[in-house]
């Protein structure tokens, strides 16, 4: 078996003599040899940081400094700035303006691949294989964009495709090309709906995950693919709808203590109506020249309270638009019986009464949910407590592990009264036939 250490990447030559697989090395050579896509990933990138999350600074930093030197740059404004870390994310929040972890989800074990056939047979072993609909023969005949989806994944995530670890791996042929290829089918069964020449609405793809499980990094790679191939898409979170440092003043008097309420995060702390008026106006961006601003929330803001992001700072997105990506550890909840959520916790009464407008304000504008499912709801306190150890291990600023349980409780009620009713009936006002279950991990990986 040839080993590609001794090669550039524009020198390998994949060792098989099929025709079709000779021109999917050239398309992936050429991904690596051109340059052409940097304002592209520089886009993505600051789309993804405004996003920022744990996984995404250790995908990047930690597996960068594992890997042999690549042959991309380090010296652009890309790696620099990213190597800087110099925002952070928290669960409940998509604005990331200060210090953040870098807590490693990749282990550093080799793992090279030396032909197109060995890297088929570990496509055709992923555990999504099936969900997405896929067979041996359609990987077989759709090879080239594998590779190069792969080879754009493995240049936006800085890391050489020649020396990926096993979860590197993992994670691009079997967690976020499989579901960007799950996403292109639904984006067309969208598109057969309309009659030629109609206006075509954005599909709006709602992602159910809870936090900190890789949700934020997942949809920034879907997002780049999606403008790599030739597709306009927009990003948003819940987060973006929290209430302004007013609104939430109001919300803590309104419900003295209840410590549900007492932070943004739980049903309750949103503004439902910005939420629709934004919803709206992005489905309805089907034309050139259409623009909007997306709405960013910034955490720092009040000591950390928080307070919706000045307008001058939120990005803009022009139409007309193929695929908006939604994402959000709430969405999708269901109301239940009231005795059950007082069952786990009384506090949630309030809660369970205020995701009854929900519905109307997010989920029905989902057309296609991605359900990214957890074995046990004490994982998202193991997920944030890693992260902010790494922080306190690092010299900058992170919650104590007494903080990290008092943050992470406010929302464990919720996971426990609202996830089993997810998780078997699916989102609230969901399809079957177009909703995706992903059963992840310890380690955010997906899981037969």
């Amino acid at each position: 078996m040839a080993a590609f250490t001794t090669l550039t990447p524009c020198q390998a030559t994949i060792l098989h003599s099929n025709t079709q697989i000779s021109r999917s090395h050239k398309l992936t050579q050429n991904a690596y040899c051109h340059n052409k896509n940097t304002k592209t990933i520089h886009t993505v990138m600051s789309s993804l940081l405004n996003h920022h999350s744990p996984a995404f600074s250790s995908l990047f930093s930690q597996t960068k400094s594992a890997m042999p030197p690549t042959h991309f740059s380090t010296s652009g404004s890309v790696s620099s700035w990213l190597q800087d870390n110099s925002l952070h994310h928290d669960a409940n929040s998509g604005s990331a303006l200060r210090q953040g972890p870098t807590y490693s989800v990749f282990p550093s074990k080799p793992a090279e691949v030396a032909s197109v056939e060995d890297l088929f047979g570990f496509i055709c072993a992923g555990p999504l294989v099936d969900k997405v609909g896929l067979t041996q023969e359609k990987v077989a005949e759709s090879i080239d964009k594998w590779l190069f989806y792969g080879s754009k994944l493995c240049r936006l995530f800085q890391v050489n495709e020649l020396y990926l670890t096993t979860p590197q791996k993992a994670r691009f042929y079997h967690y976020y090309i499989p579901v960007f290829i799950w996403c292109e089918d639904q984006i067309s069964q969208h598109a057969s709906k309309f009659k030629d020449g109609e206006e075509i609405p954005p599909l709006v793809i709602g992602f159910s995950a809870p936090q900190g499980c890789g949700k934020t990094t997942l949809v920034f790679a879907l997002d780049y693919l999606f403008r790599i191939t030739g597709r306009k898409s927009a990003t948003l979170s819940i987060d973006d709808f929290y209430l302004t440092a007013e609104g939430q003043a109001k919300l803590r008097e309104e419900n003295p203590g209840n410590a549900l309420l007492e932070l943004r995060g739980n049903a309750g702390s949103h503004d439902l109506p910005f939420s629709v008026e934004t919803l709206t106006a992005v489905t309805k961006l089907t034309k050139e020249g259409m623009k909007m601003k997306l709405p960013r929330y910034d955490k720092s803001a009040y000591s950390g309270r928080g307070d919706r992001a000045d307008s001058s700072m939120w990005p803009e997105v022009e139409g007309p638009l193929t695929v908006a990506l939604y994402e959000g550890w709430m969405l999708g909840f269901k109301p239940l019986p009231t005795e059950v959520v007082k069952a786990v916790d009384p506090q949630l009464e309030i809660i369970n009464k205020n995701l009854e407008a929900y519905y109307d304000a997010w989920d029905k504008f989902i057309q296609a949910w991605i359900v990214i499912k957890i074995q046990d709801p004490s994982c998202v306190y193991q997920w944030r407590l890693q992260a902010e150890i790494a922080m306190r291990q690092a010299g900058k600023p992170g919650m104590t592990d007494e903080e990290v349980e008092d943050f992470v409780s406010r929302y464990l009620p919720a996971y426990k009264a609202y996830l089993p009713t997810l998780y078997s009936e699916g989102p609230n006002g969901s399809d079957p036939n177009h909703l995706l279950v992903i059963e992840i991990d310890e380690g955010r990986n997906p899981i037969l």
